[in-house]
């Protein structure tokens, strides 16, 4: 029994690690499927945390603190829409210039405004999100591994977490079972057959650049308001590089990429659980070799197990219509 109740801990806090990085997957997977690379996932999400926590520790509502960080991530969104579709620059820089703004911008602005080294102060009470009891949630925890897997694994979770997951069935559908989703495809495909049926290239590409903001934003805000009491230097920690590594694995399929952000999320917590802890065999192993671990092992999944994943044919070519 006690090492079904690890194995319990364990699945939970890999469910908390790979919200964050579920919610930035679909949000770079609307951006790619319609053939603009976002590398600056990472930015727009460290963007959207200290926004998120700024205004939450300024207003005291946490969704205030995420109405901001969606503002953020969009306005950084629409920064990579102008330079990749407008002036039709190239995409790859634009993520990383905004990944350099994003990581500095927030630190200066920190220190200016609140003096704490660049973070946020704590946030607390209705400045931040709780989790939720489903029902029955305490009646049932008794009961021999059923109790604990509905108590402990599916209660007890941020309302974000609960719209990640729900995320992934919906973002199917919009993809495979709507006019919009047909078309973002399509301009991902062939935007020169998108153009001729009639429909504008650029303005498809930025609705699905817009969409893919907005999740960045739910994302950082889910980070400095959720999973962290506040904003904290740097606290992506290479998240939007995994999640961009997770979509990439799972070859731009939505289901795919739950599951994917899923293995990524359980070798973060594995690491975390095994921080100073002897390994059978090996033994005592350095801490930071178990931090360093889930990258590793990023790596090495995307280098050997994912066969040819092949992006979207017009991915990272600006669109230039013909006259």
């Amino acid at each position: 029994m006690q090492y079904f109740d690890t194995l319990i801990v364990l699945l939970q806090s890999t469910v908390r690690v790979s919200v964050p990085l579920i919610l930035a997957a679909l949000a770079g997977l609307y951006s790619e499927r319609s053939g603009i690379f976002d590398i600056g996932l990472e930015g727009k999400m460290l963007g959207a945390a200290f926004g998120g926590g700024a205004i939450a520790a300024l207003t005291g509502s946490a969704w205030l603190g995420m109405g901001a960080a969606v503002l953020v991530a969009v306005a950084l969104a629409l920064v990579h829409a102008f330079a990749s579709i407008t002036q039709r620059g190239n995409q790859i820089v634009s993520g990383v210039a905004i990944n350099f703004i994003a990581a500095g911008a927030t630190v200066i602005l920190g220190q200016a405004w609140f003096r704490q080294g660049g973070r946020t102060p704590p946030l607390g009470g209705e400045a931040r999100f709780r989790t939720i009891e489903l029902p029955f949630a305490d009646a049932l925890r008794d009961i021999p591994i059923l109790g604990p897997i509905y108590a402990n694994l599916l209660s007890g979770h941020y309302v974000l977490t609960y719209f990640a997951f729900a995320l992934v069935p919906f973002t199917w559908w919009v993809l495979f079972r709507t006019r919009f989703g047909l078309r973002l495809r399509a301009v991902g495909e062939n935007p020169g057959a998108v153009d001729t049926a009639g429909i504008s290239v650029a303005w498809l590409r930025y609705r699905a650049v817009i969409c893919c903001g907005i999740l960045t934003g739910v994302a950082g805000a889910y980070l400095s308001l959720a999973m962290t009491a506040g904003f904290v230097k740097g606290m992506t920690a290479g998240k939007g590089f995994i999640a961009l590594a997770a979509l990439i694995f799972a070859k731009w399929k939505p289901v795919n990429v739950m599951f994917a952000c899923l293995l990524f999320g359980f070798l973060d917590a594995a690491a975390i659980r095994m921080q100073g802890n002897p390994l059978p065999i090996i033994g005592q192993v350095p801490s930071q070799f178990m931090q360093a671990l889930p990258y590793v092992l990023t790596v090495v999944l995307l280098a050997g197990f994912i066969g040819k994943a092949i992006p979207p044919k017009a991915g990272g070519v600006p669109y230039t219509k013909e006259r």
